[in-house]
């Protein structure tokens, strides 16, 4: 799908005016406000069913904007997004008063990232400001890939969707707080703890956290199907029940065979669930993904996805 500049300008009118935009980056559909705007944030909130502990990620479209709201900017900061900037990396830093509580969960942090989708980049740079953007998604389900997934999961509750097709990553960002000491990787994504490391030395893993969380993506479910999901090892099946299996393994009959390659499954996840979720089975199963850090974020996906509280 195109998207042309009059219909970008539309909806950065809408931003500016407090209104709800979902927009393609390269990891999911976001829901986006201004994120300067906490009334507006605040109907995020609302629309997603999001409980406010959950913090969202404040979308920019430069360094330079980055740091208007970031109250420290560490040479670590800097040599990350040289690195993986544009790209599916969050970093959080000590915030400005410029953003409001609401979006960081009364925490004095907040993330930020640059998407790189030019969609997402246009939009930001057309509204003049930043975009708070979760997942555009009921909070704790499956997150949108595509347009479809978010009409289907918000339907009319969002003033408009721009719709540029499929995402290409296909699972949410890594998050990585810089604050206070070591770096501490709070979400783990497509850019790998080791990838991190190469840049900044070694990472910490956040620990569960109590209260407001310092990152999105840190509740136990989450990521979740209507259906049941289960992990299992290979060769295992459920015992009862209509479902399918999901295989990275090849040559496995009645299976929907997956990627094999860490980057080409995270892209392929989320709709094949979601393709999955609308079939009426009484389960879906995975079986377990590879080790490796290239792993890591499918991995805890898959993880909380399957979890049942």
């Amino acid at each position: 799908m195109t998207i042309d500049a009059t219909q970008i300008g539309r909806a950065a009118a809408i931003l500016r005016r407090g209104g709800l935009v979902a927009f393609p980056t390269e990891t999911v559909y976001g829901l986006g406000a201004d994120a300067t705007n906490a009334a507006a944030v605040a109907r995020i909130f609302e629309v997603k069913q999001r409980p406010a502990a959950s913090p969202v990620i404040v979308h920019v479209a430069s360094e330079e904007m980055a740091k208007i709201y970031a109250a420290e900017w560490p040479a670590a900061a800097r040599e990350l997004a040289e690195r993986f900037w544009p790209g599916p990396l969050t970093l959080v830093l000590p915030k400005t008063s410029t953003i409001p509580d609401v979006v960081t969960a009364g925490l004095p942090t907040v993330g930020l990232r640059i998407p790189a989708h030019p969609v997402a980049i246009a939009l930001i740079e057309a509204a003049g400001r930043p975009i708070a953007a979760p997942s555009a998604n009921r909070f704790t389900e499956l997150s949108p890939t595509s347009a479809e997934h978010v009409r289907a999961s918000l339907g009319d509750l969002i003033d408009v969707i721009l719709d540029a097709g499929s995402t290409p990553v296909g699972i949410e960002s890594t998050v990585l707080s810089l604050v206070g000491g070591r770096p501490i990787l709070l979400r783990p994504g497509m850019i790998s703890i080791e990838e991190l490391e190469s840049v900044v030395g070694d990472v910490e893993l956040a620990a569960a956290p109590s209260g407001a969380h310092p990152s999105p993506g840190m509740h136990r479910r989450h990521y979740s199907p209507h259906t049941r999901l289960m992990l299992v090892n290979p060769g295992e099946l459920p015992v009862g029940g209509q479902g399918v299996l999901l295989t990275h393994r090849s040559g496995v009959s009645g299976s929907v065979q997956m990627p094999a390659e860490s980057k080409a499954y995270a892209a392929a996840l989320y709709a094949t669930l979601h393709e999955l979720d609308g079939q009426n089975l009484d389960w879906i199963a995975v079986e377990h993904v590879p080790d490796g850090h290239a792993w890591d974020g499918i991995r805890d996906r898959l993880s909380r996805a399957a979890e049942r509280l």
